[in-house]
């Protein structure tokens, strides 16, 4: 069933669109269609956030996506209405049909067809989405045993020289040292990485037991690899 909001310039207009958002995020769902930008269109102003709450905070996440969607220099246009003060100008007579048009643009239709343009946007933000949650579920938590020299090795640097290791997609965790004999301490310590970005092998390999780092670390091993 189509849903019409009528003289949204006026306080009834605005109550009414209150009432529709109460307990919404946007028109038409969980993230922002055509219309909410047709309704966002006929409201003049933000609405009071003390009158209108539930407006008030729509019209705020609605101007913020369509600044980001256009990031073109804006002028500033705005469109007044006439208040019931103000004496209405003369008018001819309009013909059935413009009539017609007129009541289409007050009672704004939510529903209608959309256009090839607005189908292929929508597929695009689709892909882009899947795209990026695709990218964040590949994420793994990795246990590792960090090894020194020998005995005179100084630990706290070993670790400092670990943690300085920095990559994109890759975090570092808890640490903590574990007796081995001898006086000798290993340091055992949890990452999590992105699958995409990181390969712990090379993360071995080309940073921890290469230099500088490998003045303190002799050497590291994988005790536990589990997906995310």
């Amino acid at each position: 069933m189509a849903v019409t909001f009528s003289d949204l310039q006026t306080e009834a207009g605005l109550k009414a669109l209150e009432a529709f958002l109460s307990g919404k995020t946007y028109i038409s769902g969980d993230q922002i269609t055509k219309d909410d930008v047709k309704v966002y269109a006929a409201v003049l102003d933000k609405p009071s956030a003390d009158l209108y709450p539930a407006a008030s905070k729509w019209y705020e996440c609605v101007a913020s996506q369509l600044e980001s969607s256009f990031p073109g220099k804006s002028l500033g246009v705005r469109v007044s209405a006439q208040t019931p003060s103000e004496e209405a100008a003369p008018v001819k007579e309009a013909p059935k049909e413009t009539e017609a048009a007129a009541e289409d643009d007050d009672d704004l239709d939510l529903f209608a067809d959309e256009t090839e343009e607005e189908k292929k946007a929508a597929e695009a933000r689709d892909q882009a989405k899947a795209s990026t949650k695709k990218k964040e579920s590949g994420k793994s938590s990795v246990l590792m045993d960090v090894k020194p020299w020998d005995d005179e090795t100084d630990m706290k640097k070993l670790e400092e020289a670990v943690r300085s290791v920095e990559l994109e997609g890759l975090h570092w965790g808890q640490s903590k040292l574990v007796p081995v004999g001898y006086g000798i301490k290993k340091m055992t310590i949890m990452l999590t990485i992105i699958d995409d970005l990181v390969s712990v092998d090379d993360l071995i390999e080309d940073r921890l037991t290469a230099e500088p780092i490998n003045e303190y670390v002799q050497s590291c091993d994988i005790v536990a690899f589990n997906k995310i």
